[in-house]
Formats: structure tokens, C-alpha cells, sequence
């Protein structure tokens, strides 16, 4: 698994262009907001723990995704266990903009697939694959001559799963941080 990571990591690193540090314009749009980039590539810490991209499709609307870890109250045992999603995000408008960063506000919605372990009693671990709807809610801050950002979310996640106890749907709250690099 890590090496495959690492292949994709390569890979997207690869085909994203150049870096540029001045102040980065992606163009004209229909919202408040327009991004200073069009890829940027970092780390989300929390629920989930993962290698995050953002590729803007618009001004305004972008693709988020990540793969990582995310540790789950509901599933028995911790259920510790890979975790892949991608996101369709709009940022309808800016919260505020000074000359240092925008701070823009977003909603998206997406899905997830999380594979995991669990312990299901007595005997060898379970597995459980868990897919999910999930809806980002949250605040970035677009730094304006560095090419960076961080950003603040809370996503409500609806997951399907069926576990040894025969539960099938559960709700959850994830909260993250992160930070970006922007190649382009």
C-alpha cells in the first residue's frame, strides 16, 4: 500500500506544473471568490489523517480528496483503517479579504470509502468497508504572495456498513485541519 501511495504521489506531483510563489490568479467567475491556484497538494490532520489535494475546476468550485487513516467511535474495536474521498466543493463567497490572505467560506458534497479492521469478539479481526455521503462545511485561508493555504472543516458524514452486530447506517461528525502547497 505504501508504495502505491508513493506512485500517485509521484504522479500528481509530476503532472502539476511549476512552482511559483507570487501572487497566483486562476481567472474571472460568477462568485465573490476567485482561488490563487489551480493544484495544490498537503496534509489534513484529524478525522481524517491524510495526503489532501484541491484541484480547482472554476474560479470558484474545486475537487477535494484524500487518502489517508480515519479512526471511527462506531465501529467496535476502533476500526482504524484506510480511508479514500473525493469532494465537489463550491466557495459561493469571501468571509473577508485583506491583502495577506481571502478567507473564503465552502460547501461541497462527496463520498468516501473506508476500509477498516475491527474486533468482532473472540477470534480474528473483522474487516468492514463503510461507504459514505459527505458534505465539507468550512473556512480557508488562501495566502496571498505565499503559496499556501489552510483550511477548517467539519464534514456530517452519512455512512452504510454492516457490522457482526447488524447495524447498517451510522452518522458521523469528522473535524480536520490542513494545509497545502500550491504548484500552479
Amino acid at each position: 500500500m505504501k508504495t502505491s501511495a508513493l506512485i500517485v504521489l509521484l504522479a500528481v506531483l509530476g503532472f502539476s506544473g511549476t512552482v511559483d510563489a507570487r501572487r497566483r490568479h486562476f481567472g474571472g467567475g460568477q462568485s465573490d471568490y476567485q482561488s490563487n491556484g489551480t493544484f495544490g497538494l498537503g496534509l489534513e490532520l484529524g478525522e481524517p489523517t491524510s495526503l489532501n489535494g484541491k484541484l480547482f475546476l472554476s474560479p470558484s468550485t474545486a475537487l477535494d480528496f484524500g487518502i489517508g487513516t480515519l479512526y471511527h467511535y462506531y465501529v467496535p474495536g476502533n476500526g482504524d483503517g484506510l480511508h479514500l474521498y473525493v469532494d465537489y466543493l463550491w466557495h459561493p463567497f469571501l468571509i473577508t479579504e485583506v491583502p495577506a490572505f481571502k478567507l473564503p467560506f465552502y460547501v461541497g458534497l462527496g463520498g468516501r470509502v473506508w476500509y477498516g479492521d475491527y474486533n468482532c469478539g473472540p477470534g480474528p479481526a473483522c474487516s468492514a468497508d463503510i461507504f459514505g455521503i459527505r458534505v465539507p462545511v468550512g473556512i480557508d485561508f488562501d495566502f496571498n504572495e505565499v503559496p499556501l493555504d489552510v483550511f477548517i472543516q467539519i464534514v456530517p458524514t452519512l455512512d452504510f456498513f454492516r457490522d457482526f452486530n447488524g447495524h447498517d447506517v451510522g452518522l458521523d461528525f469528522d473535524f480536520s485541519v490542513g494545509i497545502r502547497y500550491w504548484f500552479s
